[in-house]
């Protein structure tokens, strides 16, 4: 099975919702609490405004964010919430490695190089072997209803 027909299988279970590139876009608007401008994501993701404004109209398509021409944007419920778990697997997934002898540094920028091919199932998994942390390397992991237990 080639590399592409792997990826395509692995989404069709549990992966990503969305394409890295678009993931960039969502994890800069949670990490800005939740909203911006054209210009600080073309900034900030080293790409044209018209890319930015031509991904913006997709995912507002989408449903992760909602658009005022010539405004801002903003994260929709729904984005807001994929971009939690994409704060959450990044930083399981930073501590899942300092585990194994990366510095946090290096855990956090190895965790981005392969983190948008592990599904929420896998993120799930690793987050309850290692006791749902919540603390990482990277920053603080949210409690996720899906896998954490409540907290008293």
């Amino acid at each position: 099975m080639g590399p592409e027909r792997r990826y395509l299988s692995m989404k069709k279970r549990h992966g990503p919702e969305l394409p890295p590139g678009k993931n960039r876009y969502l994890v800069f608007l949670i990490r800005r609490g939740g909203s911006g401008k054209v210009r600080e994501l073309s900034d900030e993701l080293g790409v044209d405004p018209s890319t930015v404004t031509k991904s913006i109209a997709d995912l507002t398509a989408r449903g992760y964010l909602s658009h005022r021409p010539y405004g801002g944007v903003e994260l929709a419920a729904k984005g807001e919430r994929y971009a939690r778990f994409l704060l959450r697997r990044h930083r399981i997934l930073g501590l899942l490695l300092s585990h194994y002898g990366f510095s946090p540094e290096d855990a956090c920028q190895e965790a981005s190089q392969f983190e948008g091919y592990v599904s929420r199932d896998a993120v799930d998994r690793i987050c309850a072997s290692m006791g749902h942390p919540v603390m990482g390397v990277c920053g603080e992991i949210s409690r996720d209803s899906g896998c954490c237990p409540e907290t008293e």
